[in-house]
């Protein structure tokens, strides 16, 4: 009978973990209490000992994914079992969910993104600024870094004058 590996509770507030290391290998003999597996958190790494001796059958989530309380890590056989050939496929969906989660997440933000890259770049203060005067970003011609749209800009739009360019040299003096 197998043996589920699952991430422990890990402390207050910490939902999920990244697997650092294996110890372990599939088809390894494993002793019980025996550590299998380090994850790390925000907060803390810890290492996953055996829950049963036996042998390592399979791993499910490899290391760099992240895996949230209580997610399958691995399975443990019986000692001498030989792993399934299954056992190298990929690690199943419910071990990561986050990349789901946050795909929804960046289509959100991507939408916003190609908006301001059409209208230009606005720092929260000139884009509060255009918005209070009823100013287009096309409008204003940015002099911030990478053409980034500054309060200065607005303002000399809002006087009537034209911006003027970000690496400008001062004008010469008479003698």
């Amino acid at each position: 009978m197998a043996t589920q590996i699952t991430v422990p509770t890990l402390g207050e507030s910490v939902t999920e973990a990244t697997v650092a290391k294996w110890f372990k290998q599939v088809g390894e003999a494993i002793a019980a209490d025996e550590p299998l597996v380090e994850l790390e958190t925000d907060k803390v790494t810890v290492e996953v000992p055996a829950p049963a001796a036996g042998t390592l059958a399979e791993i499910a989530a490899e290391e760099g994914s992240t895996v949230e309380v209580g997610a399958l890590l691995g399975t443990i056989g019986e000692a001498g079992a030989q792993p399934s050939a299954t056992t190298q496929a990929a690690p199943p969906e419910t071990v990561s969910p986050m990349p789901k989660a946050e795909a929804p997440v960046k289509a959100a933000v991507a939408a916003p993104a190609a908006q301001t890259a059409a209208e230009g770049v606005a720092a929260p203060s000139a884009r509060k600024l255009m918005d209070e005067n009823k100013i287009a970003a096309a409008e204003v011609a940015g002099t911030g870094k990478a053409g980034r749209i500054t309060k200065g800009d607005v303002l000399q739009v809002i006087e009537g004058r034209a911006p003027e360019a970000p690496a400008a040299a001062p004008p010469a003096r008479a003698p």
